[in-house]
């Protein structure tokens, strides 16, 4: 990982379980009111994959080394209930995630070797994030706003984005969750074969 680049012939990415809407737009929005300046760069997400970069001639692989861990991963359940903190090691307020977090830490794992294999600055936690490097203030309000919230979503694939020179992060691609169904955090139960 070069957390300075991308330089020539590199690209910066990362790889999340993107929130669907009606919830993406509910946790942008309160992203934006206070003030976030990300709130319009990134679709809100889980992260799999902080920013990384990478050479342009690696993506093939990468892209063949996502789908083979998405294959290995059943769809699952997430639910997001509360706000929580990383203050004051991060300026951080998030959404908890409190259904799916063992089916989230496994997909890390697997995103975050091979071709992405890299060393962690601090333990994963999954989580979806509402505000980020804004004043005590917004902190606050933000962690107050959503203090109720509450919503359930399930999760079929996870996708690749490419940090853009303007900032915004656009999903490159996809890749459907078809492994096996495994008891477990989050995992909706499906039906065994005829």
């Amino acid at each position: 990982m070069n957390p300075t680049g991308p330089f020539g012939e590199e690209m910066r990415i990362g790889v999340a379980v993107t929130v669907p809407e009606p919830y993406a737009g509910q946790l942008q929005g309160a992203r934006a009111r206070v003030g976030d300046p990300a709130a319009d760069l990134i679709q809100p997400h889980i992260t799999l994959l902080g920013p990384t970069v990478v050479p342009v001639s690696a993506l093939d692989d990468v892209a063949a080394h996502l789908r083979a861990v998405a294959e290995q991963h059943a769809p699952f359940t997430v639910h997001l209930r509360g706000t929580a903190t990383f203050r004051p090691v991060s300026p951080v307020v998030f959404v908890q995630v409190v259904e799916g977090i063992a089916a989230c830490e496994l997909l890390e794992v697997g995103v975050r070797s091979g071709p992405l294999a890299q060393e962690l600055r601090f333990h994963y936690h999954p989580h979806v994030t509402i505000a980020h490097d804004v004043p005590d203030d917004a902190l606050d309000r933000a962690f107050t706003e959503l203090a109720g919230y509450d919503a359930r979503f399930d999760v079929t694939e996870i996708h690749a984005y490419e940090h853009g020179d303007d900032g915004m992060w656009r999903a490159m691609a996809s890749f459907p969750l078809t492994g096996a169904s495994t008891p477990g955090d989050g995992a909706p139960a499906r039906p065994a074969p005829a």
